[in-house]
């Protein structure tokens, strides 16, 4: 099997990010965002999806930095599986975190659609905006051409919800992009095709 790796890096007049990711890793991470929170958040993802990533980012504000990073996650996921041969496919993660409960079902379809079902009680986290968990999500579903659906069911605090919310994005993802041995070398597709 090929190594699915992907470094991605993308310079704007808002945004310096560099990202490299390794589908098959252990959870290791480095995060360096400038955005305490999103560290936070992008490492649960990480731990519990089992994917090894490197991340700097730098940037003119939140909502810019929060953004690229989703665009380049996506791609780099995207770039990463390849030809998606033998891959799950599909998966979903049900996480509790203190008094809240999150769940992410995705589908690498080649098509990118993101469904939130969110609400935010504008708690602090740390500074950092609920709505830019939306906004990455919505962004990385696009970039990675996957159909991402979340749905947080119940929950107090903003961050609670938040880290249920990205832990089950990893741990969906972890499942989806595994390759089945019964299917390893197959598309799995009843059309044949998944876009790139």
């Amino acid at each position: 099997m090929s190594k699915r790796k992907s470094n991605i890096k993308r310079v704007t007049q808002e945004t310096k990010i560099n990202l490299s990711l390794n589908l098959d890793g252990t959870g290791k991470y480095e995060i360096d965002t400038g955005i305490k929170m999103l560290d936070h958040l992008l490492s649960q993802t990480a731990k519990h999806g089992r994917f090894d990533i490197k991340l700097t980012a730098s940037g003119d504000d939140q909502h810019h930095v929060a953004e690229d990073i989703a665009i380049c996650m996506g791609k780099a996921f995207n770039e990463a599986l390849g030809e998606k041969l033998g891959i799950v496919r599909m998966a979903d993660a049900t996480v509790p975190m203190d008094e809240s409960l999150a769940m992410v079902a995705i589908d690498i379809s080649g098509r990118g659609y993101c469904v939130l079902d969110v609400e935010f009680k504008k708690n602090d986290m740390q500074g950092f905006q609920s709505d830019l968990v939306r906004h990455f999500m919505e962004s990385f579903a696009l970039e990675s051409r996957m159909n991402i659906h979340a749905h947080v069911h119940y929950g107090m605090n903003d961050h609670h919800k938040a880290e249920a919310l990205f832990k089950a994005l990893g741990r969906a993802l972890d499942i989806a992009t595994r390759i089945d041995t019964r299917t390893a070398g197959e598309l799995p597709s009843t059309k044949q095709k998944i876009e790139k």
